[in-house]
């Protein structure tokens, strides 16, 4: 069976006139007669009583009449619906950011996006940034907003921005007191204090051990926690020091550490977005990658 078959024998089963059907369904009556003809042949039976003064249904024909009501019913449903997910009318997106980034930037991104497509449903995933290229990798969702990971092939990964590392400090902290007003903190300095760390295989951790190696130092870790808050928290109560993107900047400072700019080396890495390699995306998942540039991309 086909569309045009079913809706053939639709119109001629509400009509019970060959005349009237063929206008409803724009076809003359002999495409109209051929349509009919080619489904009661594909189903091995007669659905129409057919005489020179009347037209009929069969029992067949009243049995297959509900059937094709629902049919077409869903058709006309599925050809609406798919047409007002191109035209950015109905949907979801599902996008998965570090917790530092959908705190800070991704709500005005998503501000605009609403702006724009406000019948588009958008689910957020505030998790650190390993889940983020897992998820991205597993394809649970199409958008991800990350660091920039390493030795993933199978993912293509679009820059945003750079973010810097940042020292989290005490409030009573005494390097405070020696730092020039607006001044950098030396590494050298820094990794004199305890360091609390983020646990590996933390994207941070990493590659802030892959960085200070490569300058011959190495962190003097005292403590390890999972989440970046935790790590905000113990630098406030003075169990230590810390350095953080500084997209965590605020949250540090919320929770009373104080953050200061880092040199000897500058370590930082990209922000930007993750979507996996050879996958194509749904049209509201396209839109939200355009407007994420479009509202944080440093351009050329």
């Amino acid at each position: 069976m086909t569309a045009k078959q079913l809706r053939a024998f639709l119109a001629v089963a509400r009509t019970l006139s060959f005349a009237e059907a063929s206008t409803l369904v724009h076809l003359s009556q002999p495409a109209l007669s051929l349509a009919i003809k080619s489904l009661e042949e594909s189903l091995g039976g007669r659905l129409l009583s057919r005489t020179t003064r009347s037209v009929a249904l069969t029992p067949e024909g009243q049995a297959l009449l509900p059937i094709a009501q629902r049919l077409m019913a869903d058709w006309d449903n599925a050809e609406e619906q798919l047409q007002k997910r191109f035209a950015l009318q109905l949907g979801q997106v599902a996008v998965a950011a570090m917790p530092s980034f959908a705190a800070s930037l991704l709500p005005n991104a998503l501000k605009v996006y609403r702006q724009r497509f406000a019948d588009i449903r958008v689910e957020v995933h505030d998790v650190v940034a390993e889940q983020v290229v897992s998820m991205v990798r597993s394809g649970r969702i199409e958008v991800g907003v990350s660091l920039s990971p390493e030795g993933a092939p199978d993912l293509v990964f679009l820059p945003l921005f750079d973010d810097e590392l940042v020292a989290v400090l005490p409030p009573d902290s005494t390097i405070l007191r020696s730092l020039p007003v607006a001044g950098r903190l030396s590494w050298a300095r820094l990794l004199l204090e305890d360091f609390i760390a983020l646990q590996r295989p933390s994207i941070v951790r990493l590659m802030l051990e892959s960085r200070l190696a490569a300058q011959g130092m190495a962190l003097n870790v005292a403590y390890d926690a999972h989440q970046l808050a935790t790590v905000g928290r113990m630098v406030a109560c003075g169990l230590g020091v810390s350095a953080v993107p500084s997209l965590c900047r605020q949250q540090m400072e919320e929770m009373g550490a104080v953050c200061v700019p880092l040199q000897d080396p500058t370590i930082g890495r990209e922000v930007g977005i993750l979507v996996k390699k050879g996958h194509e995306l749904s049209v509201a998942a396209q839109a939200l990658v355009n407007v994420l540039v479009e509202v944080l991309g440093q351009g050329d």
